[in-house]
């Protein structure tokens, strides 16, 4: 397993502004997708390209264009969702599923209540999105269901990640080829199985309490 962590000034920045109790839904949306698009330039470094022939103004060249077949974006729901806008800003020819995925508050334990995705995703780049690496259950639970379907390469984006939750995806994936980029490793999780200092909920945050 690969992790990067992107150490940025405009990162820290934005996830400063996250991470405060006082920043409103609105604007914790906005910087959600904008801290996205500078973790998905990270996380799209090995994209697979192949070469295109173009025509410039001046004469032809050989470029390249995204292969076929095309990635895959996998948000977890209903968190993950707030941050699709940012990674397809960067990645717009990706196709896009979803996984839904709860966590028990008690167990920790995840489970799957809903997915929409290919039955075959042999050969395909995965991106999964997934704002907060705390246990670790359901980042790993999604691992896991992209690479029962035939994934051979998966990439998650996670804003931020707990080390409890990182040594468990190790412990997981043994020698698959997984990555991970992050914008930030906290200090730990505590009881309840948050993240600090964190951000709180995610999901709560960039949508309210429902």
């Amino acid at each position: 397993m690969r992790v990067h962590v992107a150490d940025h000034p405009l990162i820290t920045h934005k996830l400063t502004v996250l991470r405060d109790a006082h920043t409103s839904s609105p604007v914790f949306r906005q910087l959600t997708e904008e801290l996205v698009t500078l973790l998905a330039y990270e996380a799209t470094r090995s994209v697979r390209v192949e070469d295109h022939e173009i025509q410039t103004p001046v004469t032809t060249t050989i470029g390249v264009k995204i292969s076929e077949p095309r990635p895959l974006v996998v948000p977890i729901l209903r968190a993950g969702l707030g941050m699709l806008e940012g990674m397809v800003k960067l990645l717009p020819t990706a196709e896009v599923g979803f996984l839904g995925m709860a966590r028990d508050e008690k167990t920790f334990e995840p489970t799957t209540y809903a997915e929409r995705l290919p039955t075959d995703l042999s050969d395909r780049q995965c991106f999964v999105l997934d704002p907060m690496l705390a246990t670790g259950g359901s980042l790993g639970a999604a691992i896991d269901f992209l690479f029962a379907r035939g994934a051979q390469d998966v990439t998650a984006i996670c804003i931020l990640a707990a080390p409890e939750g990182l040594a468990a995806i190790e412990k997981q994936v043994g020698d698959r080829d997984v990555t991970l980029v992050l914008g930030a490793v906290d200090e730990r999780l505590n009881e309840q199985g948050y993240i600090v200092p964190g951000l709180g909920d995610a999901g709560d945050r960039l949508y309210g309490t429902v």
